[in-house]
């Protein structure tokens, strides 16, 4: 794996962006960080601050001259900036596309103004939508969206796809299952945790839990994405353009998190079901990646997805202050 090489990592205070940044400067990197701290926290990148290869630029991916500035002298773009909130989705319909569309192309344009050719994008299995082949390859008949989130990344992913194309840009995409672990923010882990600890006898799930989720330990993201990068071109469908899924080779039900988080936390409340096969509009009922396209590359995960989610409670245990922080 090259080392000694220059990255611009945006969405660098986030869960996995911060995770990232760390992985870079530790291997060798020199690293400019991108974020405008909407949601990124600065606490996430206090150990990178103290190394003597990482900026950090304050400012926003929607905002030409930051990027030109921050892409500058990159041989590299980690592409990790984004709107998550999957499911309030419908409630700021322009977000999405805003942030991770719009932004994406900012991005390219100032990557084609400034040279800089290698793209690494965090894309999101929720692209497949209620896909109609489980597990899900990377090549599945095009689905039905099903939340504005997945949708806006389908269209970054065509940017991205046409700028490989048509101006010779290497690009990697990833296709993630849900990332927990490590300064992991947002999602139904932390929602479980933060109801448990108002109320300890009695946790609310949406839907019948019996959704089917996979759920990726941060390491072994990383461990992915670097592996897929620089040692996955012969796997790409085009020469420059290649899509990977990252995710587990088992599933869990939704049912089966709760009673692990609750374990974790020493609890056994009782579970209430607000019913039907979805929690929200976009909460695909059944998520489960075909990774054989990475596993070919001697790439699998070091943990079970149990003790994965049991890390991620013990992560918010130690972390507390995140709960208030992120409302």
């Amino acid at each position: 794996m090259p080392v000694q090489q220059k990255a611009l990592v945006t969405g660098a205070a986030g869960f996995v962006g911060s995770n990232l940044v760390d992985h870079l400067l530790e291997t060798g990197w020199e690293v400019v960080a991108l974020d405008n701290f909407s949601s990124g926290q600065r606490e996430f990148l206090v150990d990178a601050a103290r190394h003597p290869q990482f900026k950090l630029i304050e400012g926003d991916v929607l905002d030409r001259p930051t990027l030109d500035r921050a892409v500058q002298g990159c041989q590299w773009v980690f592409h990790f900036s984004a709107n998550a909130d999957v499911r309030f989705g419908l409630n700021h319909p322009f977000r999405d596309l805003e942030q991770n569309t719009i932004a994406t192309y900012h991005l390219l344009e100032a990557m084609r103004a400034q040279n800089v050719k290698n793209i690494a994008f965090s894309s999101t299995s929720a692209m497949y939508g209620e896909a109609e082949v489980i597990p899900t390859p990377e090549n599945c008949p095009l689905p039905i969206q099903t939340s504005l989130y997945g949708a806006s990344k389908l269209a970054a992913e065509g940017l991205i796809s046409s700028y490989a194309e048509g101006f010779g840009f290497n690009a990697c995409v990833f296709r993630f299952a849900s990332v927990v672990g490590k300064r992991y923010t947002h999602g139904h882990i932390f929602d479980f945790y933060k109801k448990l600890k108002a109320n300890p006898r009695e946790l609310e799930i949406l839907g019948d839990g019996t959704q089917k989720k996979s759920y990726l330990d941060v390491k072994d993201c990383l461990r992915g994405i670097m592996k897929a990068c620089f040692e996955g071109q012969a796997k790409y469908e085009r020469p420059r353009y290649g899509v990977f899924n990252l995710g587990t080779t088992t599933y869990c039900q939704v049912s089966e998190s709760a009673g692990w988080i609750s374990s974790e936390m020493g609890l056994e409340p009782k579970l209430n079901y607000t019913g039907g096969r979805q929690g929200w509009i976009g909460d695909n009922p059944f998520i489960y990646l075909d990774t054989k396209k990475i596993k070919s590359l001697n790439w699998d995960t070091s943990m079970s997805i149990e003790q994965a989610i049991r890390g991620t409670v013990r992560w918010l245990a130690q972390n507390e202050w995140i709960l208030e922080r992120r409302q």
